[in-house]
């Protein structure tokens, strides 16, 4: 069958043929950085990124699915666990996201300087990302049915997104403010990371290091939720979502970059397992 004839089939799910090749370069590469993410996890013991684990894993699943639907674009279940798993998997990133600033915050025994107090840091964000995480996972599903329960599906899933970018919004402020804060009073922990890392070079990791991760990682997530709320309101028929190389340059690649900026900028160095550094686990990573 022809590519025109493909995407002017209207039981093509897709509207167009999921690239076999494009899903099997991402199955590897997801896969390598969450093996990586495996190792750090299991190397620090740092708990707290088991959902960042998860959300790797959703997006190799995803991507297994998007390749058994080459050739397949009829098949509504492979559509509807490809959509969930990659939808899905931002929010797991976020759930690990939110405990590192938390945790940052203690071990630099900066909790005063903190614009939401970190006893309710991980409670108000985490909750929000659970919020979203639902009403993506309950709009994925109705997405993968036909007629009006389709359009519905699409709405929630608008809805779920917009609550992560608020939430995501918020974050990236509360972290620019601590920072600032920080900066202009630092506590007696800050300054001495600040001063090792003068001494022993650009490879040493500090709190600022961390904070530039989550930075970057908190970027790529807020363009990647933008890209989707846009296909997602521009509809079925719309110009992203008939368009492959969209998603994959638009979340696949951005969710990749974001996995590997933060086996780069591990926290479990200065965190270790949440309650305090790990000069072991730092050792082990040393160049």
């Amino acid at each position: 069958m022809s590519d025109d004839r493909k995407m002017s089939d209207d039981r093509n799910i897709y509207w167009y043929n999921p690239s076999l090749v494009a899903a099997i370069i991402f199955i590897i590469l997801f896969g390598i950085t969450t093996l990586y993410h495996g190792y750090q996890l299991t190397k620090s013991r740092c708990w707290y990124f088991i959902p960042f684990l998860i959300g790797g894993i959703f997006q190799i699943i995803g991507y297994i699915c998007r390749a058994a639907s080459h050739d397949n674009f009829y098949g509504i279940p492979l559509f509807a666990l490809q959509t969930l798993f990659i939808l899905l998997a931002p929010p797991l990133y976020a759930a690990s996201i939110y405990m590192i600033l938390g945790r940052t915050v203690t071990y630099l025994q900066a909790e005063q300087l903190s614009l939401v107090p970190v006893k309710w840091m991980t409670k108000v964000f985490v909750a929000g990302d659970v919020l979203s995480f639902l009403m993506q996972a309950a709009g994925g599903a109705l997405m993968a049915t036909k007629g009006s329960m389709r359009e519905k599906g699409s709405n929630i899933t608008i809805g779920g997104l917009a609550v992560q970018l608020l939430s995501f919004g918020f974050f990236v402020v509360v972290i620019t403010v601590f920072h600032f804060r920080i900066s202009r009073n630092p506590t007696s922990i800050s300054q001495s990371d600040r001063d090792h890392t003068r001494r022993d070079g650009w490879r040493q990791r500090n709190w600022l290091t961390i904070l530039i991760g989550l930075y970057i990682v908190s970027f790529l997530i807020l363009v990647r939720s933008i890209f989707r709320l846009v296909e997602y309101k521009e509809g079925y028929h719309g110009y992203l979502m008939v368009h492959e190389v969209f998603m994959y340059v638009f979340d696949g690649v951005l969710m990749f970059i974001a996995m590997v900026v933060v086996n780069v900028y591990h926290p479990a160095p200065i965190l270790g397992d949440g309650s305090g550094a790990s000069q072991e686990y730092s050792d082990g990573l040393e160049l």
